[in-house]
């Protein structure tokens, strides 16, 4: 699902217009974003937890030379699923 399909099924689902949705889910993501670059945890009890994690700098290897480099320490955000949704899934 692209994130245009997304706007379009939460206007059908919310009775809201594309435009409101749009925003909506703008907000959501800006909100999301906000609270991992802070280093803190969004959780959306049943849905899941977006998670910030701190990765460790180290050595990676480039595939296409086969050359060793290092890799910077860097900060990523992992999505844990929660149980609702995992028994919807199965």
């Amino acid at each position: 699902m692209t994130k245009a399909e997304l706007v379009t099924a939460i206007a059908e689902k919310a009775g809201l217009n594309k435009s409101q949705s749009k925003d909506a889910l703008e907000a959501f993501i800006d909100a999301v974003t906000s609270s991992l670059k802070a280093g803190k945890e969004v959780r959306l009890v049943g849905f899941g937890s977006f998670v910030p994690v701190k990765r460790a700098a180290g050595t990676a290897r480039n595939p296409r030379t086969g050359e060793t480099v290092k890799r910077a320490a860097s900060k990523t955000a992992r999505f844990r699923v929660g149980e609702s949704l995992k028994g919807a899934l199965n």
